[in-house]
């Protein structure tokens, strides 16, 4: 389990550890697996016409999950778009999603947009970790 998030899909989230694979940040975090079958929603409470921005880490798990992935991010509206290009070793990226607040609950939803398999031939489907999710009211809203 997730304290706080939804599991929205018909498909598995992996949740993995630093003890076994490659985590950005802290001991934990979770791997989509499964394309847009793999989201993962909370809803926020939030502050009408206060201005925020959601930060989160894109990377992969350093188990040989090689390939163009991209994760969709979602906070009410507003989107954007993370492309990471996984060479199957670890690493990752930072990525932002600034946006003003219209409603006094905002959900916030990630998902993978690409459907990605290991390349050691077994025909297991791997994706972007997605970690270190914050969400900070700012005083302003610059473009990221």
């Amino acid at each position: 389990p997730l304290p706080g998030w939804i599991i929205e899909s018909l498909k598995a989230i992996k949740y993995i550890d630093s003890e076994h694979l490659s985590v950005p940040q802290g001991k934990w975090a979770i791997e989509l697996i499964a394309g847009k079958e793999s989201a993962v929603a909370q809803i926020v409470k939030t502050t009408i016409g206060r201005n925020y921005v959601l930060s989160f880490v894109v990377g992969d798990t350093n188990n040989g999950c090689e390939g163009p992935m991209m994760v969709e991010a979602f906070a009410g509206k507003n989107m954007v778009m993370v492309s990471y290009n996984s060479k199957g070793k670890g690493g990752f990226k930072e990525a932002r999603l600034a946006f003003r607040a219209e409603s006094t609950r905002t959900r916030i939803m990630f998902y993978s947009t690409i459907y990605t398999i290991k390349s050691d031939n077994s025909g297991s489907l791997c994706g972007p970790v997605l970690d270190d999710v914050k969400l900070l009211s700012v005083r302003k809203l610059h473009h990221l």
